[in-house]
Formats: C-alpha cells, structure tokens, sequence
C-alpha cells in the first residue's frame, strides 16, 4: 500500500526506526505496525484520486 505521513509529522518506518515517513508518498507492507498508524491517524494512505495523477 501507499502512504503519507499527516501534514506536519515524520512516522518512523518499521524496518529502519531512524529514516522516516514524510509527505512524500511511499510502498509500504500492510503490516499490522502501519494498520494502527494509519488508524492513529499517523499515516494517510495514498490513492490515485488524492495524487490528482488519475486519467479522466
């Protein structure tokens, strides 16, 4: 899955706790670490419509 951090935090990433999640979106495993960030509202996750890179 594809995600983001919340406009104005760095989430830690699980395989590497020193290199984090920020605005840029990312490949991410649906592991249940990043299932409870995103349900923390820690992480957003990334689709076609919220990049605005969809076909029309």
């Amino acid at each position: 899955m594809k995600v983001k951090a919340r406009e104005g935090i760095r989430v830690p990433r699980e395989d590497n706790p020193r290199r984090y999640i920020e605005q840029e979106p990312v490949e991410v495993p649906g592991s249940t670490y990043y299932q409870r960030r995103l349900n923390e509202g820690d992480l957003v996750e990334v689709t076609e419509a919220t990049t605005g890179k969809g076909t029309k």
